[in-house]
């Protein structure tokens, strides 16, 4: 291999010539030969035993060219990064340029480099740490979600449904008189006043008893994600089974027994007050860290490919495609229950990625200044951690990640430290929001919302259903 030119031709791009010799060439041809040879039919020999010359001859000299390069150029390619001391974050592009058996072949290699990274003033940053008190309200509304998930469902058919029941329903959607596909179901469970359905229908079974039929008349949003019913005029004919609600067990000395360690319902709340407190002091760090990352994060300068956002937003689809298989479905089968599009979807990682990208490359830079290095016993004692929680031999854990890779995480994770340590931290205290205060920030009980529907199981199919906009915190 000969690295015959490198060349900088715009901001961490790089296209390296590189040309391999006519006797690796010849090795790569004799290998690609055998691979082939046995697929290869040539009149007057038997099938895999022609010589090599005969085939070249028969289907002429190049015939083993493409997969001798295919096979060789990769080694080639690394030996002339490493050689032009160029750091990669994706897959280069590479053009033969020019093939013969007699001088062997060259190619091009057009290469995204990592940035150059500046970052200042990642040393006593100002930041204030807030620690939100714990109300008798707060105690309370912990206490309520335990009480709701003790409660037990019953069948109630002395009554008409009301918002908050459970309902199980058959229903048919027709337009035009005729039916549509995706809109019918039977025994079909849901919730009413749950926005599982489009505005209005849930509406419309509330008042019925058991029993009954009766007609829901809705419109589909313009923005449906099926084009066929966007702003149509529908009609669902539905039935109702039954009627469930959830029976809540009382407060008292044996409910906190029931669910707790404890004897007593003071005693309980007491344990709650004190488990919501120490959630709001870790919640309280993880603000100071974001705020610092942040910090770091605008005192960085560096011009990133674009690249390095893509590629760690496919990172974040994959990771989500992940969890999704854990629970039975797939991303398309999701994306058809969200109605998204793939871009869309993958817009939502967008803001999260860049985040990520930036705070990797300033931490990177941070290791490099501050010569962060882990000790060969902190290196082993991870891969140690990591075996035992994936269950798998040290040995392969070692196989599977580089020793390279695994120290420059621990040493990330120190800069994250150095950087905590070094901080300017004043203490300060956040008081509880007033009832009154509460009901002018809506985004705060939408931040509960999501914090509970992060807990639920992927969403199983409806017709109506709501779009769902979901990503993972930045790490």
């Amino acid at each position: 291999m000969s690295l015959t030119s490198s060349n900088k031709v715009e901001t961490n791009k790089y296209e390296l010539t590189v040309e391999v010799d006519a006797q690796a060439f010849e090795a790569a041809l004799e290998k690609a030969y055998r691979q082939n040879v046995k697929k290869i039919t040539v009149p007057g020999f038997r099938k895999g035993k022609a010589p090599r010359k005969m085939i070249e001859k028969l289907y002429g000299e190049g015939v083993f060219f493409e997969d001798a390069v295919n096979a060789s150029y990769g080694a080639a390619l690394q030996e002339a990064i490493d050689e032009a001391k160029l750091t990669l974050v994706d897959r280069p592009e590479v053009e033969v340029l020019e093939v013969s058996k007699e001088k062997g072949y060259s190619f091009k290699a057009t290469c995204i480099t990592k940035p150059e990274v500046e970052v200042a003033d990642y040393k006593g940053i100002q930041v204030e740490k807030n620690v939100k008190e714990v109300t008798d309200e707060d105690v309370d509304a912990q206490v309520k979600k335990v009480q709701e998930r003790n409660g037990r469902i019953v069948s109630v058919d002395d009554r008409a449904a009301q918002t908050g029941d459970n309902t199980i329903i058959d229903f048919e959607g027709y337009l035009d008189g005729e039916k549509f596909e995706g809109g019918s179901a039977e025994k079909f469970s849901l919730t009413l006043g749950s926005g599982q359905f489009i505005p209005g229908f849930e509406d419309q079974v509330v008042g019925h008893s058991v029993g009954d039929e009766f007609d829901v008349n809705v419109t589909f949003p313009e923005d449906y994600h099926a084009e066929e019913l966007k702003g149509k005029a529908v009609t669902f004919k539905v039935k109702l089974h039954e009627i469930q609600t959830r029976e809540l067990p009382e407060l008292d000395d044996e409910f906190a027994k029931d669910v707790s360690e404890f004897d007593t319902l003071a005693e309980y709340k007491d344990d709650v007050r004190k488990k919501l407190a120490e959630e709001n002091e870790k919640a309280a760090d993880t603000e100071v860290e974001n705020q610092l990352i942040d910090a770091v994060i605008d005192n960085m300068k560096a011009e990133i490919p674009e690249v390095m956002f893509e590629n760690r937003i496919t990172e974040s689809v994959r990771e989500f495609e992940y969890r999704l298989q854990s629970q039975g479905l797939n991303l398309e089968t999701y994306l058809q229950y969200t109605g998204m599009e793939m871009d869309a979807f993958r817009k939502t990682f967008e803001e999260q990625a860049h985040k990520q990208v930036k705070i990797r490359l300033a931490l990177e830079k941070i290791v490099e200044l501050e010569n962060i290095v882990p000790t060969e016993d902190e290196i082993n004692e991870e891969y140690a951690k990591l075996a035992e929680n994936y269950s798998m031999d040290v040995e392969k854990v070692k196989a599977l990640i580089p020793a390279a890779d695994l120290s420059l995480d621990l040493a990330v994770n120190k800069a994250i430290d150095l950087i905590k340590e070094n901080a300017d931290v004043t203490e300060g205290k956040k008081k509880a929001a007033s009832k009154k205060a509460a009901a002018k920030k809506p985004a705060a009980k939408k931040a509960d919302a999501v914090e509970d529907e992060a807990e639920k199981p992927a969403p199983k199919k409806k017709t109506t259903r709501k779009k769902a906009e979901k990503t993972e915190d930045a790490e």
